[in-house]
């Protein structure tokens, strides 16, 4: 992404197997050496000042840490459309958004600012993940912080399926007094097949099982289980022995429709289906059908292939061809996304994400970014004058680091680190003995080479 000079904040455009919450804890740790070497909070070269627009009612908390960094901040309650987006995107330096707001390529040219854009949720597929990496962008998630809310969501819902309770309840609202017991179960005894073992379908697993439920699970990768859990050959296997299926898969090419008419008939007859994960993952027709049809006896539904971009927008047929089919079913219980909807849940992830924008914003640090290199350096002390955080994102290709290298030949190198993901490479070096009369040359130097996205200076 080509970026004109005016505009830059000193900017021109080029897994562990530990947790991502420890990795910020040890990021944390490093910035906290002792109370005599505190970390120097460092700013843009040339001091702009940082602006973030915050879409989709995300946590106040979140808002708040950002503006005592001394950042100005936009915050709204609602999505924005591609079109409003691209009208505006192009005074920000960050954007925080949730599942609704998609950030296109058509976006990401209109970004002439974006320096890193925060999803303050699990899923990035609202974000074209490699056109930002290319504009040098890199996107923060919070792949686990309401991964309990969403567990249990499940478990309710596991109930409430079994014994109807919608209906029940729909029905005595209306004054309507019809107790019955046919067609309602206890969940003890039954077995729950959960198709996706990552951190939701393992917390669930416990959960059920504390429940008296037989657990299976189906994941694409061979994973201890937890408990009595046992993980099953293959995705056939499971939907031919659960009594209830739930899915928690991400949206990718080969999960779209990955539940369509052939597996809803290999599920047992009397089965029950719930969806907390995306919504192109399951055929939505093909699932009416097994309802109309009564093999499956109920289902639950959280997410859809096309959801409405605010509160109080309608959920009819011109948004799914099908939604008014779907609302009349019987036993079939329908919630607008809010898997994650606990206030719990989004303090934590407003937290996680604010937390890895700023890291980024204020020290250049990519750990947890779900499309770049992951590279930090260890904080330099408040104490430790005179040293220039150099942030260099470039075209993973051969010789870059020769070239930087020679830049900074006439400078003490206090540390580097680089890395590369795909086409990009993030390269990051702290450099002392320099004076502020020579840095334009050297941002010069740098950022002039065909392989530069993005370079940032950061004293």
């Amino acid at each position: 992404m080509s970026v004109p000079a005016t505009t830059q904040v000193v900017a021109s455009n080029s897994p562990s197997s530990a947790t991502i919450h420890d990795r910020f804890r040890a990021a944390r740790r490093r910035e906290s050496i002792s109370d005599i070497r505190q970390p120097k909070i460092l700013h843009p070269l040339e001091n702009e000042g940082l602006r973030l627009l915050i879409l989709e009612n995300i946590s106040m908390d979140a808002v708040a840490a950002f503006r005592q960094q001394g950042f100005y901040v936009d915050h709204l309650t609602k999505a924005m459309s591609e079109d409003e987006l691209v009208e505006k995107i192009g005074q920000y330096h960050a954007i925080g958004i949730r599942s609704k707001t998609k950030i296109t390529q058509r976006v990401l040219k209109a970004a002439s600012k974006l320096l890193v854009i925060g999803c303050f949720c699990i899923g990035t597929n609202q974000v074209d993940l490699t056109a930002a990496a290319r504009a040098g962008i890199p996107v923060f998630n919070s792949p686990f912080s309401n991964s309990r809310s969403v567990a249990e969501l499940v478990m309710s819902e596991l109930v409430a399926l079994s014994r109807q309770l919608f209906e029940r309840a729909y029905e005595l609202r209306n004054g309507i007094w019809n107790k019955q017991s046919k067609g309602c179960w206890e969940i003890r005894g039954k077995t729950l097949g959960i198709v996706g073992y990552g951190h939701i379908g393992s917390q669930l697993s416990v959960l059920a099982e504390a429940f008296g439920m037989r657990v299976l699970f189906h994941d694409v990768i061979n994973i201890m289980p937890l408990g009595s859990a046992r993980q099953v050959d293959s995705l056939a296997t499971l939907l031919a022995e659960s009594d209830f299926v739930t899915l928690h898969v991400p949206e990718l090419p080969e999960t779209i429709n990955m539940i369509s008419k052939q597996q809803l008939a290999q599920m047992k007859k009397g089965a029950y289906l719930i969806n907390n994960a995306r919504g192109k993952v399951v055929d939505i027709p093909a699932l009416i059908e097994a309802l109309q049809s009564k093999h499956l006896a109920g289902a639950a539904i959280d997410v859809f292939p096309s959801e409405p971009g605010a509160n109080g927008a309608p959920f009819d047929d011109q948004l799914n061809s099908w939604a008014s089919t779907l609302r009349a079913l019987p036993n079939v219980i329908l919630t607008p996304h809010i898997g994650g909807s606990t206030e719990e849940a989004q303090r934590m992830i407003g937290e996680e994400v604010s937390q890895a924008l700023s890291r980024y914003l204020n020290y250049g640090s990519t750990i947890g970014a779900v499309n770049f290199p992951e590279v930090d350096l260890r904080a330099i002390s408040a104490e430790q004058g005179g040293i220039i955080r150099i942030c260099h994102v470039h075209r993973n290709q051969p010789g870059v680091l020769k070239q930087v290298n020679e830049a900074l030949s006439p400078y003490n190198v206090e540390k580097q680190y680089s890395d590369s993901k795909g086409e990009v490479a993030y390269v990051m070096a702290d450099i002392s003995d320099v004076s502020f009369k020579e840095l334009p040359q050297l941002k010069e130097r740098i950022s002039s080479t065909d392989a530069n996205i993005l370079t940032r200076f950061l004293t």
